[in-house]
C-alpha cells in the first residue's frame, strides 16, 4: 500500500539529510510526495548551478529557499567588498533556481573585535548595496537570527526584533527575517515580533528543528528531530500562520545521528514526526 504524499507545507531542508547528494534528494522527495526543498549552496554548486535548476524543475519541486548568503561583519574594506561579490553570486544562485528566499547568517564578531553594535551597523551598509542587485533578480532576502550562544562566531543577530530593526530600514517587498524554531524558541518576546513581521509581511520563510538538553560536542551540527525535545513546535507554526504566514514550513535538522541512516528512512520519519508535532 502506498503512503500518502507528505504534507502541503511541508519542505525538507537539503541539510536534513545531507548524505544524500541532489540527484538522491531529488529523487527520494518525488517518492516521497513532498513538494518542496531547502537548498544549499556547496552540494548546487558542486552537481552546476544550471544542472540542479533543471533537476529540480523538471521534478516539479519548489525551491523554498537557498542557504546561505551573509557574513556581513568583516571591518576591513577588502572583507567587505568579498562579501559582497559572494552575496551577489549567492542572489545569481537563487534566481536561478527559482529560489522563493535566499537565507542570510549575518556573520560573528571579527578577530578582536567587541563591538555588536558596530558589527550589525556593517550588515546595513552592505545589505543598502545589496538588497537593489537581489530585486533586480527578483529574490528576496530573508535575515535569519541565530541563538545568541552563536553571536560571538557565526550571527550578531540573536532575535527576531534584532532581525526586524533591520529589514524594515528597506522595503519589505525586498528584505524579510526567517523565523527558525531552533533559534528563536526561547524568547519571551517572540509573539509580539512575529505579530510585527507579520503586519508588515516580513516573514519570508519558517523553519523548525527542536532544542535538546544536555546540548551535545559541537552544538552547531546539534538540533534535535522534531518531537525529541522541549520546542513547542505546533505553538510555533500556529503563531506564524496567526499573523498571517502562508508559506512552507522548512524542515532543517543538523544532526550527525540522521546523516549516518538510509535517507529514505530519515525522510519517513521526519514526516512522521512533522505530521505529529508540527501539522
Amino acid at each position: 500500500m502506498s503512503r500518502a504524499p507528505a504534507p502541503v507545507r511541508f519542505s525538507l531542508n537539503q541539510e536534513t539529510i545531507r548524505q544524500w547528494s541532489l540527484p538522491e534528494l531529488v529523487a527520494g522527495c518525488t517518492a516521497a510526495g513532498v513538494g518542496a526543498v531547502g537548498l544549499w549552496r556547496d552540494p548546487v554548486r558542486r552537481f552546476g548551478v544550471r544542472e540542479s535548476a533543471k533537476l529540480v524543475a523538471g521534478a516539479g519541486l519548489r525551491v523554498s529557499s537557498l542557504c546561505r548568503g551573509g557574513f556581513f561583519t568583516a571591518a576591513d574594506p577588502a572583507g567587505r567588498a568579498a562579501a559582497l561579490e559572494d552575496n551577489r553570486r549567492a542572489v545569481e544562485e537563487a534566481a536561478e533556481l527559482g529560489a522563493q528566499t535566499l537565507v542570510l547568517v549575518s556573520g560573528g564578531l571579527p578577530a578582536g573585535d567587541r563591538d555588536l553594535s558596530g558589527a550589525r551597523g556593517r550588515i546595513v551598509d552592505i545589505l543598502g548595496e545589496l538588497a537593489p542587485w537581489a530585486a533586480g533578480h527578483g529574490v528576496r532576502l530573508g535575515i535569519e537570527p541565530l541563538h545568541p550562544m552563536f553571536a560571538s562566531d557565526r550571527c550578531v543577530v540573536s532575535t527576531l526584533g534584532q532581525a526586524l530593526d533591520i529589514a524594515e530600514q528597506f522595503p519589505s517587498e525586498r528584505v524579510g527575517v526567517v523565523a527558525d524554531a531552533y533559534h528563536l524558541w526561547w524568547d519571551e518576546r517572540l509573539p509580539a515580533e512575529l505579530r510585527r513581521a507579520g503586519e508588515s509581511g516580513r516573514i519570508v520563510s519558517v523553519q523548525v528543528a527542536d532544542w535538546v538538553t544536555p546540548l551535545p560536542e559541537g552544538v552547531l551540527c546539534g538540533r534535535g528531530q522534531l518531537g525529541d525535545g522541549c520546542v513547542d513546535l505546533r505553538a510555533f507554526r500556529e503563531l506564524a500562520d496567526g499573523v498571517g504566514y502562508r508559506g512552507p514550513i522548512e524542515v532543517e535538522i543538523f544532526q550527525p545521528g540522521l546523516w549516518a541512516r538510509e535517507g529514505s528512512e530519515v525522510l519517513r520519519e521526519v514526516i512522521e514526526r512533522y505530521r505529529e508535532h508540527v501539522e
